[in-house]
């Protein structure tokens, strides 16, 4: 078998025991690895109603076929599980060498069930009871690293803190509460390492490509990532009138340029990093006190800058690292602490952060992540800390789904207005792209339409495909012909036939997959829309206009999404959930 193992490794935590379970050929061409496979397993693995923090709650890591190839951005691993934030799926990327020592082991993927009488450590094939509890990630890989990669929750995720992460290699999956899922099992880490190889079926064809992808991933469709970070997206959208501030109340931040990745400001990046495996280099770190260093991403400076109304770039850096070391997301801790100033300012709260209070920016971190005092609640995320203050809190509260929004003002970018209403992640933007179709040639972004729709189906499939193979994300602009070239790319490796329509029908079926997985556990057509404050509160846009969503208008991008799926006008696919079993081996 090229490019896969045919099997994954099922870990019961419980019973302290792992089995080989084989994966058929058919299953894996059909899904294909990552969030695909990941999606398949979820389904198979998790009971039907599972609670996220219960120990049947399964816990899947995928890696894909090309992971182990010389194809640039190719080890990365993916993280799929039920969100305890949500309710719904929830899968996490992550780019490190953690990718290529777990598929060395001779599996395509990772299945953690179950729950450790105590804190543990799974390594060397066995659980093992450990003294870490208490320590960040990055310590905890520091201490177990010599016995090879480690994947670790920090204290948040000990805490069960509803938007913990997961770290390995300084690189994050924060979204969804992944950490929060881990912790409730207790695990403390992952150790992974083998020798097993990545059999190529055209290894030639596999390096020609490599080299072409690899000069490609140099040129002015990357520049940005290289040259200055997503950082620099902030001065874009804030003169663009679409910078989430204080809490979704504006759409521009007048102090914006102060901040990192701002117009005026005067903080350059000290050192320049790439992921495993990766000619990119898009990671960008800038100075903290005492000689440290912390990753600045445009998420994390808007999250916990403009949408805070804080405007202090020191600030904003040490409430990022911190976020780190504890092991949160920085866009739901951001857009949680923007929720609770808010409901500050109303009186809806009698202690909480304030807007512009960048000096207490990192303490109410802190208090997140410990769950100490009033962070104990924010620990639950802005959906539930809402739905405790009623409906006037409910209309302004920053989710989807439970989900906080990302940085991409929805009044002003109506096909990302749809992605976050239809993801099933909840409010996202990676895995729609909504952003793209919306600043693309010839693209409304005032003005929802089926044209938007039909942009956000094609970004949403490239998406499911690139995350599944698994790739960067940043490498879309180097394609000629996405469909066609990454075909090439799979058949080089694997020895298939595949076709670009192979491969449609394939991400098609992922993101149906996925959808089929949170009808499951109970969404509803009512769950696909955005708060009750972006209906009927315009904000100012570019040039004065004014910004505005209507509720019928997305309703009829909703629809016509549904029927370009080819699911039922509400929403529902037809299609049914497939078995992954293969026997055991």
């Amino acid at each position: 078998m090229f490019g896969y193992h045919g099997c994954y490794l099922r870990i019961d935590l419980s019973s302290r025991t792992s089995r080989r379970i084989a994966l058929s050929s058919a299953t894996l061409r059909e899904t294909l690895g990552g969030v695909g496979l990941g999606a398949r397993l979820l389904i198979d693995e998790a009971p039907a109603g599972v609670d996220p923090l219960g120990p049947d709650a399964p816990v899947v890591i995928a890696f894909a076929p090309l992971v182990g190839t010389s194809l640039t951005t190719s080890a990365k691993f993916a993280v799929v599980a039920k969100s305890p934030l949500t309710g719904m799926i929830c899968d996490g990327l992550s780019g490190s060498d953690f990718a290529l020592a777990g598929k060395a082991m001779g599996v395509d993927a990772i299945v953690v069930v179950g729950r450790a009488r105590e804190p543990s450590v799974w390594r060397g094939g066995r659980l093992e009871p450990t003294s870490l509890w208490g320590c960040s990630a990055a310590e905890t890989e520091l201490r177990l690293g010599a016995a090879g990669q480690v994947l670790a929750i920090g204290v948040a995720g000990e805490r069960q803190v509803r938007f913990a992460g997961l770290s390995n290699g300084g690189r994050h999956l924060g979204r969804g509460g992944l950490g929060a899922v881990w912790g409730a099992k207790n695990l403390k880490a992952l150790v992974v390492e083998g020798s097993a190889k990545t059999s190529i079926a055209n290894s030639h064809v596999v390096r020609r490509i490599a080299q072409s992808l690899a000069q490609r991933s140099q040129g002015e469709a990357t520049a940005k990532y290289r040259e200055t970070g997503t950082a620099a997206n902030l001065a874009v959208l804030n003169r663009l009138g679409v910078l989430p501030t204080r809490n979704f109340q504006q759409g521009r931040f007048e102090e914006a340029g102060k901040l990192i990745g701002g117009d005026k400001s005067s903080e350059t990046p000290v050192e320049r990093r790439s992921c495993a495996r990766c000619t990119i280099g898009c990671e960008h770190r800038y100075a903290l006190p005492g000689g440290r260093t912390t990753r600045v991403e445009y998420e994390s400076v808007f999250a916990l800058g403009s949408l805070c109304g804080v405007s202090d770039s020191e600030s904003v850096t040490e409430a990022i690292e911190k976020c780190d070391v504890l092991g949160l997301d920085t866009i739901s801790t951001g857009a949680t602490m923007a929720f609770a100033m808010e409901c500050r300012e109303r009186g809806w709260l009698q202690e909480g952060p304030r807007f512009g209070d960048g000096e207490a920016l990192s303490s109410w971190v802190e208090a997140i992540g410990e769950r100490r005092g009033l962070g104990d609640r924010l620990a639950e995320g802005t959906r539930r800390l809402a739905q405790q203050m009623g409906p006037a809190a409910e209309r302004i509260a920053p989710h989807v789904k439970g989900l906080e929004i990302p940085g991409y003002e929805p009044r002003g970018m109506h096909a990302q207005a749809l992605g976050y209403a239809i993801c099933t992640r909840g409010a996202d933007h990676n895995r729609t792209g909504g952003y793209a179709v919306d600043l693309s040639e010839g693209g409304n972004r005032w003005r929802g339409s089926e044209q938007a729709a039909e942009g956000l189906v094609e970004s949403e499939d490239q998406s499911a495909l690139i995350d599944s193979l698994i790739l960067c994300k940043f490498l879309r602009g180097v394609f000629t012909d996405f469909w066609s070239e990454t075909a090439e790319m799979l058949s080089a490796v694997t020895g298939w036939d595949t076709t670009a329509d192979e491969l449609r029908s394939s991400a098609r079926g992922i993101v149906t997959s996925r959808k089929l997985f949170n009808v499951r556990e109970g969404w509803k057509p009512q769950d696909d829309s955005l708060p009750g404050r972006f209906f009927v509160e315009p904000i100012e846009g570019a040039g004065g206009v004014q910004a505005s969503l209507d509720r019928s208008r997305l309703e009829g991008m909703i629809r016509t999404y549904h029927r370009i799926r080819g699911w039922s006008e509400e929403g529902y696919p037809a299609s049914q959930m497939g078995s992954t079993h293969g026997g055991d081996g």
